[in-house]
C-alpha cells in the first residue's frame, strides 16, 4: 500500500493544536513538506520545530486570523504564488456551544465567514496548482454532527452540514483532475474543544465536569475518547496515493457513537 507522500506540499490549517497539530506531525512522518496555519505565533513555532524530519524536508508556518478574511485571503494568495501545494487539511476550530434559536445571526455569519468561506479561499487559491500537479487532497475535519446534530451545538451543527454539502459539490466538480475531496468527521476527541463541550453537559445535566465525562463517555461503544492521533491517522491515509479512488465520503471517526450509517 502505497501512503508515501514524499516531497509533496501539505498545508495543514489549525496546525498549532489539538487535531491539526496531531495531523501535521503525522504528514510529515510520511514525507510530506508541511505549512502550518493558525493565529498563535508561538505555538506554531513550537508544533513546527517538533515535526519530523528526514533532513531533506522543509517546513513552513504562516500565522493569521481566520476570523479576519481580508488578511487571511491576502496570506492565503501570499501563500499560493510560492509553489504548489498538493494536501489541504481544512481545520478550524468550532462555535461556541449553545442552542440554535438563542444564537444570534451574526454568530451564524461569523461561522459562515470562518470555515465555509476561508475554505473557499483556500481552494481557489491552492486547486490550480494541484491540477498542474495531477494530485491533490483536500480533506475537511468537521463533525459527527454532519451525520447526527449534537445537543447544544447550533451553530455548529449547521455550518458543518455547509461544509459537508460544499465538500461534496466540490469533489464532483474536481475528481476529473486527480483531486479528492473529503470529510474526517471526529467523535469526542481528546482537545481543548471538547473541554468546553464537556463543562457545557455538566451545566445541563447538573453534573460535575468530571461526571459529564463519563457521561459521555458511556454512549461512545468504544468506552473511550479519540487521541487526537487516532484523528490524525485516517487524515493522513486520506492524503495518500492510497486514497486516489476514495472522493467524497464522510468518514466517522467516532468509535461507533454516531447512530446512522
Amino acid at each position: 500500500m502505497d501512503l508515501s507522500i514524499i516531497n509533496k506540499k501539505a498545508l495543514v490549517c489549525g496546525g498549532s493544536a489539538g487535531i491539526g497539530r496531531a495531523a501535521a506531525i503525522e504528514l510529515a512522518a510520511l514525507g510530506a513538506n508541511v505549512t502550518l496555519m493558525a493565529r498563535n505565533p508561538e505555538k506554531l513555532k513550537a508544533v513546527h520545530d517538533a515535526l519530523p524530519n528526514n533532513g531533506h524536508q522543509s517546513h513552513g508556518m504562516v500565522a493569521v486570523d481566520f476570523s479576519d478574511l481580508e488578511a487571511f485571503t491576502s496570506a492565503v494568495k501570499q501563500l499560493a504564488n510560492t509553489e504548489p501545494f498538493e494536501i489541504l487539511i481544512n481545520n478550524t476550530g468550532g462555535p461556541k456551544g449553545g442552542t440554535a434559536l438563542a444564537a444570534a445571526p451574526k454568530a451564524y455569519a461569523d461561522a459562515f465567514a470562518q470555515h465555509l468561506l476561508c475554505n473557499q479561499v483556500l481552494v481557489q487559491a491552492l486547486v490550480p496548482g494541484m491540477k498542474a500537479k495531477g494530485y491533490g487532497r483536500i480533506i475537511n475535519v468537521i463533525s459527527t454532527s454532519v451525520k447526527q446534530p449534537i445537543e447544544n451545538l447550533g451553530v455548529s451543527n449547521t455550518i458543518r452540514g455547509a461544509v459537508a454539502n460544499w465538500s461534496k459539490t466540490l469533489s464532483t466538480e474536481l475528481g476529473p483532475f486527480g483531486i479528492t475531496v473529503n470529510n474526517v468527521l471526529p467523535g469526542f476527541t481528546q482537545t481543548d474543544r471538547l473541554q468546553d463541550i464537556v463543562n457545557g453537559a455538566a451545566t445541563r445535566l447538573n453534573k460535575t465536569p468530571e461526571e459529564a465525562a463519563e457521561f459521555m463517555r458511556s454512549i461512545v461503544p468504544a468506552r473511550r475518547f479519540a487521541a487526537p492521533e487516532e484523528i490524525a491517522f485516517s487524515i493522513a491515509f486520506l492524503a495518500s496515493p492510497a486514497a486516489g479512488y476514495i472522493n467524497g465520503i464522510n468518514l466517522p471517526v467516532d468509535g461507533g457513537r454516531t447512530k446512522s450509517l
